[in-house]
């Protein structure tokens, strides 16, 4: 009875027969379940006006009255706005870096230096926001920074404050996301060529392809697949600008292009005591996310065959 089972259920003779990688799989299947599955209970917040003496479960009911109060907020088209452009910048705009940079180093043939390169890439991934943007503003302060007094050597004003500027808010915003994770991004990418086949390189090479076209019509194909994944679940960030760095570049001169939906869910529920009303707007965000990788993986599926599903 026992053999007729194990032949009728693979999955439970492969649990059996492979337990260790199972058995080291449990840690990471128990902090998603601590981490991000039960805390989903809390969404009902979004529909409850919390009261500290009844807990969540004992909340009232308010349906959806925190969703209607958000979209008829003068201030909602404005967040929503800002969240779309940063989201754009850090998941369309910044997609294709990490991909040259993993190509780039996969091109290096002094592996002493190609580690030199990838460690000095991967440090700043390691350092907090709070230190980054402590670094730009030391470097981008009026007369004492290092680019204003570049600009005093030049004869130039010394005394822009690139900080309180609205021109200035987007650039250091794409720039500082691109040199913090650019480096910590690549190594998929990395991993992926590294995988490739030899063989098909020197197939090219017959053929009489330069390392130019060797890149374009070998690396590029066999790594498309890791490249649709990863595009694919980069969309669904698109309605999220990210909290600890914007929040620490608002200032009061680029306060109107600043001010996301994800400061403003920090703002109104830890700051203004407005959980249900924040847990909403952030439960707005969630399901734009979902819908955004839904239509892309369907997309990707019918024009390239690349899905995650």
């Amino acid at each position: 009875m026992s053999n007729k089972i194990k032949q009728q259920n693979p999955t439970l003779k492969n649990i059996k027969k492979n337990w260790q990688l199972y058995t080291m799989l449990l840690p990471c299947i128990a902090f998603f379940i601590i981490f991000s599955y039960i805390p989903m209970g809390g969404l009902m917040l979004a529909f409850k006006e919390y009261k500290f003496n009844k807990g969540i479960l004992g909340s009232p009911w308010v349906g959806f009255q925190y969703f209607k109060t958000f979209f008829s907020n003068y201030q909602a088209p404005q967040l929503i706005r800002n969240t779309l452009i940063i989201g754009f910048l850090k998941t369309m705009v910044e997609f294709p870096f990490p991909i040259i940079l993993a190509l780039l180093l996969n091109e290096i043939q002094n592996e002493k230096f190609k580690k030199t390169v990838q460690t000095i890439s991967y440090l700043p991934y390691f350092l907090s926001w709070v230190i980054v943007i402590t670094m730009m503003q030391r470097i981008f302060a009026p007369q004492t920074g290092l680019v204003n007094e570049v600009k005093a050597m030049l004869g130039k004003d010394p005394s822009t404050y690139y900080m309180m500027e609205e021109k200035s808010f987007y650039p250091m915003v794409f720039f500082s996301d691109l040199w913090k994770n650019i480096g910590w991004n690549s190594i998929i990418y990395l991993a992926a060529i590294t995988g490739v086949d030899p063989q098909l390189y020197e197939a090219a090479r017959i053929d009489g392809s330069n390392k130019w076209q060797e890149i374009w019509h070998v690396t590029l194909p066999c790594i498309r697949t890791t490249i649709g994944i990863l595009f694919i679940m980069g969309v669904g960030s698109i309605f999220s600008s990210g909290f600890d760095q914007i929040y620490l570049l608002r200032t009061p001169g680029n306060m109107s292009l600043a001010d996301t939906l994800d400061v403003y869910v920090v703002r109104m529920g830890l700051v203004g005591g407005q959980y249900g009303y924040a847990t909403a707007v952030g439960l707005i965000q969630s399901i734009v996310g979902l819908v955004m990788v839904l239509i892309s993986n369907k997309l990707s599926d019918y024009y390239t065959e690349v899905a995650i599903w």
